[in-house]
């Protein structure tokens, strides 16, 4: 049976706000999906509620992975289950070198059985992997030695954030705006990266992968399966590479058109924000 993580009805709120305003949303593993919309209209959200943010609020609907409730789970073990997701801001963890973070998700990640203190993957497998992984995102290995995100830049941070999917495998990878503040070469970097690691999720299987984006070059090694745009806090149409495309080059106007229910909730949203 292929994993299938299903998004069913989702409503979620932000401090008492409600963001996310019925989402449904079906990841079969060795999909592609691209989830584009305007500023505030849910898309982080999204992601962070599937991850388990704790200042997000589920107030609707289900999060399933196969047969089992995503929302009955801590982050953690959301996780050890297969799901990872990089962060468009992620958090600087001072004291914390890369390589031993790495090292224990990593193992975690593998083998979610695992008890603190039992062995961790052995140290001749776990540089080898994380060597080749550098080599492929052009880091240089002192990277390793640093701490997690503390002092990096924005194109450092996000190319971390891959190096930790490379690492853990996930069986699906959430990828919030990971070609935000990069140059055309980083971003030609990151898509590249992203299209073969996503190819080898472990035993030969592919990720689900799904890219939260405002553009589409991140997507030119990555041609999403499906592209969904995301208004008012719902999803409001699907369709393939070039509706990316055209969202890219003509913006929303002919979405807002299409739905104004889901753009008058947009606009308020916009309005509760700016209060």
């Amino acid at each position: 049976m292929t994993d299938t993580l299903k998004i069913s009805d989702l409503h979620v709120a932000v401090e008492g706000k409600p963001i996310l305003r019925g989402v449904n949303l079906t990841i079969r593993r060795g999909e592609t999906h691209a989830l584009m919309g305007p500023n505030g209209s849910g898309k982080s959200t999204l992601g962070n509620a599937i991850m388990g943010h704790p200042g997000y609020e589920v107030t609707g609907g289900t999060i399933a992975l196969n047969d089992g409730n995503v929302l009955e789970w801590d982050a953690s073990e959301r996780a050890r289950a297969g799901i990872f997701m990089a962060f468009q801001r992620p958090m600087a963890i001072p004291g914390v070198k890369m390589a031993d973070f790495l090292r224990h998700a990593t193992t975690n990640v593998r083998n979610p059985d695992r008890k603190e203190g039992e062995e961790l993957i052995p140290m001749r497998q776990f540089r080898k992997e994380l060597t080749e992984n550098m080599e492929q995102l052009r880091m240089d290995v002192e990277f390793a030695r640093r701490y997690v995100n503390d002092g990096f830049s924005g194109g450092e941070m996000k190319r971390a954030e891959i190096l930790q999917m490379a690492m853990l495998r996930p069986k699906f990878a959430i990828l919030d705006e990971t070609d935000s503040g990069l140059d055309v070469d980083a971003v030609k970097l990151a898509s590249e990266s992203i299209a073969q690691i996503g190819s080898d999720a472990g035993g030969g299987e592919k990720m689900g992968i799904l890219i939260i984006t405002h553009h589409d070059k991140l997507l030119d090694r990555n041609a999403p399966d499906f592209t969904h745009v995301m208004l008012g806090g719902r999803i409001v149409e699907t369709g393939g590479i070039e509706l990316a495309r055209e969202l890219y080059t003509d913006g929303y106007d002919r979405i807002r058109a299409a739905y104004p229910e889901a753009a008058a909730a947009e606009e308020s949203m916009t309005e509760t924000a700016t209060v």
